[in-house]
């Protein structure tokens, strides 16, 4: 296991230094950079009923492509396989799999019974330690859940051999566009964080924009045009039912984002020219005026402990981050680098900030510390813009629009340290990306 776990975090981008403390215990610095993702075998799971064996093969394939999609495993495919896995109770041949280089070994079995109920189990181990990785575990569903479960088994791998949480078996509601650029309809969609699944939460009636998912999940904040001026709608993803939220006659709200406890909506509030940030508390329907600065303050996101916001501000004269108490308050200024800042985001870590960069013609997503210092841009292009974080804190999600008339809209991911760029797989011209958290 120590194996896997310090070749991991070479893998990830880090170096492990043995340092010893005055008086303290031994610590580890991790830094530096990347060199190879860590090889994994995955045999197809075996079939131990007629009825699975489509089912099999599907959940190993998605089991490998979310460990491969994060850029810091590396399959070792069937045809190099010495061993060849045809009971799941069959001991492990360490020997063959150490043989070709596998660092970490995954084996499953899938069955369903005739009622249609689909049993998964898995077992990971760590080919040089000759041991099993943590114990078997089995999941359990109808046969038309085997993606879910597929992410669940990949979760579980990942999480014991990298030691963060997992982030495959979760969603993202994002903007669906169609049409030409300069007239694009909008819908609000929902898909699972790899592109598969995608469906409609909205038609296109009215443009749309900024949807944004609630803690657990289970609702979605999102802005619409409907009347003619951007309102804040909150929906019900699982009945599609919705609100409007602070309408008021002559005011514009947007950019709204959920407080981590759920219960609170942050947003921005125009009224006569000026645009500072409100809460609305969701049970009472109290409002809180938070900023007052006779200048456009929007963006706004909460700390993962719901104690402070981060919100972008021209007050200084031009866009710029700033961070107040989540009570309202002196807010500090945290940005000073060129160019402009918006859409900022806290990590679900509590320990970098996501944003957008305007400077000198190009567009970036960047991260920095919660205090500004340690900046780095992650991204450049034409326009890149609206981050998201994964779950666990690792990846971000943004939309990435190309240039020109015919330039369109997609949805791409990174890693936090700006490896690992991919296009997201979605079945429209897309934007506006939220993660959902982990799935219950």
């Amino acid at each position: 296991m120590l194996r896997i776990l310090s070749l991991l975090l070479v893998l990830m981008g880090l170096t492990v230094q043995p340092a010893v403390a005055q008086g303290g215990p031994l610590r580890i610095v991790i830094d530096q950079g990347v060199v190879e993702p860590l090889p994994f075998a995955a045999p197809e799971f075996v079939a131990e009923t007629p009825q699975a064996r489509q089912l099999a093969r599907d959940i190993t394939a998605v089991v490998v492509a979310d460990l491969v999609g994060t850029g810091l495993f590396r399959e070792i495919p069937g045809s190099a396989h010495i061993a060849k896995v045809t009971s799941f109770d069959s001991p492990v041949q360490y020997a063959d799999w150490k043989a070709i280089n596998a660092q970490a070994l995954i084996t499953g079995a899938v069955s369903v019974a005739g009622d249609g109920r689909m049993n998964v189990k898995f077992r990971l181990f760590d080919v040089y330690a000759d041991a099993p990785l943590g114990s078997g575990l089995q999941f359990a569903g109808t046969s038309d859940s085997w993606r879910r479960v597929a992410h669940k088994v990949a979760d579980q791998v990942y999480s014991r051999i990298t030691g963060e949480g997992g982030y495959f078996d979760s969603r993202v509601v994002y903007i669906a566009e169609s049409g030409p650029k300069n007239n694009r309809a909008k819908r609000l969609a929902v898909m699972d964080y790899d592109g598969a699944n995608s469906k409609f939460l909205t038609d296109s009636s009215a443009l749309v924009l900024a949807p944004r998912f609630s803690p657990k999940g289970d609702r979605v904040l999102y802005t619409s045009y409907e009347t003619g001026f951007p309102q804040i709608y909150l929906m019900d993803v699982a009945s599609v039912s919705r609100r409007a939220l602070a309408d008021q006659p002559g005011t514009m709200t947007f950019a709204p984002r959920f407080s981590p406890d759920g219960n609170t909506v942050v947003f921005s509030l125009s009224r006569g020219g000026n645009t500072d940030i409100y809460t609305l508390d969701l049970a009472s329907g109290a409002r809180k005026q938070l900023t007052t600065a006779p200048s456009i303050e929007t963006g706004p996101s909460f700390s993962p402990d719901g104690k402070r916001i981060v919100f972008t501000s021209d007050r200084s004269g031009s866009q710029q981050l700033y961070v107040m108490p989540a009570t309202g308050g002196e807010p500090k200024r945290i940005s000073f680098g060129k160019g402009r800042y918006s859409t900022p985001v806290w990590s679900p870590r509590g320990d970098m900030i996501a944003f957008t960069k305007q400077n000198q013609g190009r567009f970036h997503i960047g991260v920095m510390r919660t205090d500004g210092s340690e900046e780095r841009l992650l991204t450049a292009s034409f326009l890149d813009e609206g981050p998201s974080w994964a779950p666990n804190g690792r990846v971000i999600m943004f939309m990435r629009q190309g240039s020109g008339a015919g330039g369109t809209s997609a949805l791409y991911s990174v890693d936090v340290s700006g490896r690992n760029l991919r296009k997201v797989p979605v079945p429209t011209a897309a934007s506006d990306p939220a993660w959902s958290p982990l799935l219950q």
